[in-house]
């Protein structure tokens, strides 16, 4: 298999063209920015049509990307399996008779964080995780590799907007736990046995201010060390963990 597939990458206008006409599932789509040649302007439209993201990037990226050397200004990134709905996450707690678990993630761009959260929520019985469509990992090889499988048993959705998508889960009865330095409550102190979603914030910034004025309780990780932060995935892990014991009880 030539090295780019083995990457999910698909590169060259007719292969990107063809692949977004047999529905293959794509990630992202990048583009050269400031080319006005008509035909990556077809991709482009075409790839809006069927809601993938496209990225208009310098052509330097592009080069640094490319396996073939032979991009002719625009790469796609196949996505590993197709993306499931908000629905289909809360139909699968239905359809197994319990409080749905949901991870959300606000803006995790390192893949191997993506995946490593996708391996712990996979094991944690979790129903389902969300991500936003843009600054974030998607279903990439890299993410299945490091999620060790999981990729393929737990559904993963992307909606366009995060706040907007709090707001519906809490219309479908969902409690939103946003992990933050500063929560107002320990996570011990919180109840996790009910419809609950778990917010992640990004590796860098944590949660974004509008992500984090819609949750309905902030909760912090006790520190007993210097530092002040976990990883993303090691986050995850322990509130993930935490509403597993509290449903066991």
């Amino acid at each position: 298999m030539p090295q780019a597939e083995a990457d999910g990458l698909i590169e060259g206008r007719n292969a990107v063209t063809e692949a977004l006409r047999a529905g293959t599932p794509i990630d992202k789509i990048f583009l050269a920015r400031g080319e006005t040649d008509a035909t990556l302007g077809h991709i482009a439209a075409a790839a809006r049509d069927k809601g993938v993201v496209v990225v208009e990037c310098d052509r330097r990226k592009l080069d640094y990307m490319s396996r073939t050397h032979s991009h002719q200004g625009v790469i796609a990134q196949a996505a590993v399996r197709e993306y499931a709905s908000v629905d289909d996450i809360l139909n699968a707690a239905r359809e197994k008779g319990e409080p749905p678990l949901i991870v959300v993630c606000d803006e995790l761009s390192d893949p191997h964080n993506l995946g490593a959260v996708l391996r712990t929520a996979e094991c944690a019985g979790a129903h389902g995780v969300i991500i936003p469509k843009r600054r974030s990992a998607g279903l990439t090889a890299v993410v299945a590799k490091t999620s060790a499988g999981a990729v393929s048993h737990i559904p993963v959705a992307r909606v366009p907007n995060l706040p907007a998508l709090l707001k519906e889960l809490k219309d479908e009865g969902v409690w939103v736990f946003g992990t933050a330095a500063d929560g107002d409550r320990l996570l011990y102190d919180a109840d996790l046995k009910g419809p609950a979603a778990i917010v992640i914030g990004s590796e860098g910034d944590g949660m974004g201010r509008l992500v984090s004025e819609t949750c309905d309780f902030l909760v912090r990780i006790p520190m007993k060390g210097k530092l002040n932060s976990l990883n993303a995935s090691a986050a995850a892990a322990i509130l993930l963990y935490e509403a597993v014991r509290q449903r066991m009880g």
